[in-house]
């Protein structure tokens, strides 16, 4: 992806989450924050217009990822998919997805597990297709950012 954030994105997290338990709730529960430090002005643009994700092409194209599928997510993260991280390590990630066409930030991270679990459960050819439109208008429209 092309970076979004600050250099020292880490240490600026780690300050605003010791200084801000209203953050660092926030942290905990959707591992995201609403209005993050960390988010240089370019990257609120390339973020708000989604062409920070345009690298991950290349990705697909090396077999590494997939069009649709459920988003990358980091090791610490996988603890929150409990019982359901077999049906999430199954599928290639992807650069779309249903959680991204179904309110991306707009929705919990307990939301967005059930949305891979339910993606895995439903995967087809006419799924894929149908989110790939749905994430066509999403970023024409900008929801869900």
């Amino acid at each position: 992806k092309i970076r979004s954030m600050s250099f020292d994105a880490k240490e600026r997290l780690e300050a605003l989450l010791a200084s801000d338990p209203v953050a660092r709730a926030e942290w905990e529960r959707d591992q995201k924050l609403v209005n993050d430090p960390r988010i240089t002005p370019f990257g609120r643009f390339i973020r708000r217009t989604s062409l920070d994700e345009l690298p991950q092409i290349i990705n697909v194209l090396k077999g590494e990822m997939s069009f649709v599928g459920p988003r990358p997510v980091v090791e610490d993260e996988l603890v929150r998919y409990g019982h359901r991280k077999a049906t999430y390590l199954s599928m290639k990630p992807g650069i779309t997805g249903l959680w991204q066409v179904s309110g991306r930030n707009d929705v919990t991270y307990e939301e967005r597990v059930e949305f891979d679990v339910t993606y895995g459960r439903d995967i087809s050819f006419t799924t894929d297709v149908t989110l790939i439109a749905a994430t066509a208008r999403s970023v024409v429209s900008s929801s869900g950012r």
